[in-house]
């Protein structure tokens, strides 16, 4: 019998299949690298917007414009104050103060410690105590009244916590976090002692940041002490401007130039070791 020869199969009845293959996948590669662009686009887009502080408020910085229209509105009544309101002489002030009997220094101490509570600087209240009560009168009445004020502030801090507090510090909270994260004794010292940095901070981040009340508060009096002592002495200087004063003035300046530089000297010791 004949053999039947049999039937290759045509070339051509599989090539459309292979080009119908090859499109489809050119076809989802393109619609796949579309959507990865637009993805990529939106989420750069998205990424820049909220980067973008006004974005977030509304295209309005209100917490800028509020705080400098506070500070205009501050600095006017300061000028309307200082050219209609005649201050009272020193002479008068002590004079209010001492027909206050025994309630003047009450009031005076009460008066600094609301102040070391605030970002009022204590400053101002320490060459007032000299000018009114004296470099002895002016220290003692000056370091109860601080030493009130930088306690109550440990204790709102240590009931507030760490992150309210971090927050409300603001531009002082990496510098006191740095300096009183695990600290102690000495560590608020040199921050106390260090030129520059108000009271507040050192309080309210003492108490976030976990530093014993023991530590902070003996650290606290003995450290506020030199400081407290030159500015007062400024004050008893100008009230009274004595040789006595005046030598005051020089030396606990001096004992705070080397406290500070003892202070940090141990607090760097006290740290860990990085190596």
């Amino acid at each position: 019998m004949p053999e039947h020869p049999v039937d290759a199969p045509d070339p051509r009845s599989s090539t459309p299949s292979s080009d119908s293959t090859s499109t489809n996948t050119s076809t989802s590669t393109s619609t796949s690298t579309s959507t990865s662009t637009s993805t990529s686009t939106s989420t750069s887009s998205e990424n820049r917007t909220r980067s973008t502080p006004w974005a977030r408020r509304g295209d309005v910085p209100w917490g800028s414009v509020l705080r400098n229209v506070a500070l205009v509105l501050a600095v006017l009544v300061m000028l309307w104050l200082a050219l209609n309101v005649r201050l009272p002489s020193l002479e008068e002030l002590r004079e209010d103060f001492a027909e206050l009997g025994a309630w003047g220094p009450l009031a005076f101490i009460g008066a600094y410690a609301v102040v070391a509570l605030t970002p009022i600087p204590v400053t101002i209240m320490a060459v007032v105590a000299g000018l009114l009560f004296g470099l002895p009168g002016g220290t003692v009445l000056s370091m109860i009244g601080v030493v009130i004020g930088c306690w109550g502030g440990y204790w709102i801090a240590r009931g507030l916590g760490r992150e309210t507090v971090m927050r409300a510090l603001g531009s002082h909270a990496e510098m006191i976090e740095d300096r009183l994260e695990n600290g102690g004794f000495y560590a608020v010292c040199t921050v106390r002692l260090m030129p520059g940095i108000p009271y507040w901070p050192v309080n309210y981040g003492s108490g976030a940041l976990g530093v014993s009340s023991r530590d902070f508060l003996i650290a606290t009096a003995l450290s506020a002490l030199p400081g407290q002592v030159s500015l007062i002495a400024i004050g008893a200087f100008l009230g009274s401007p004595t040789v006595l004063n005046g030598a005051v003035v020089v030396i606990s300046w001096i004992a705070v130039i080397i406290l500070t530089v003892l202070s940090y000297r141990r607090w760097r010791r006290s740290l860990p070791s990085t190596e």
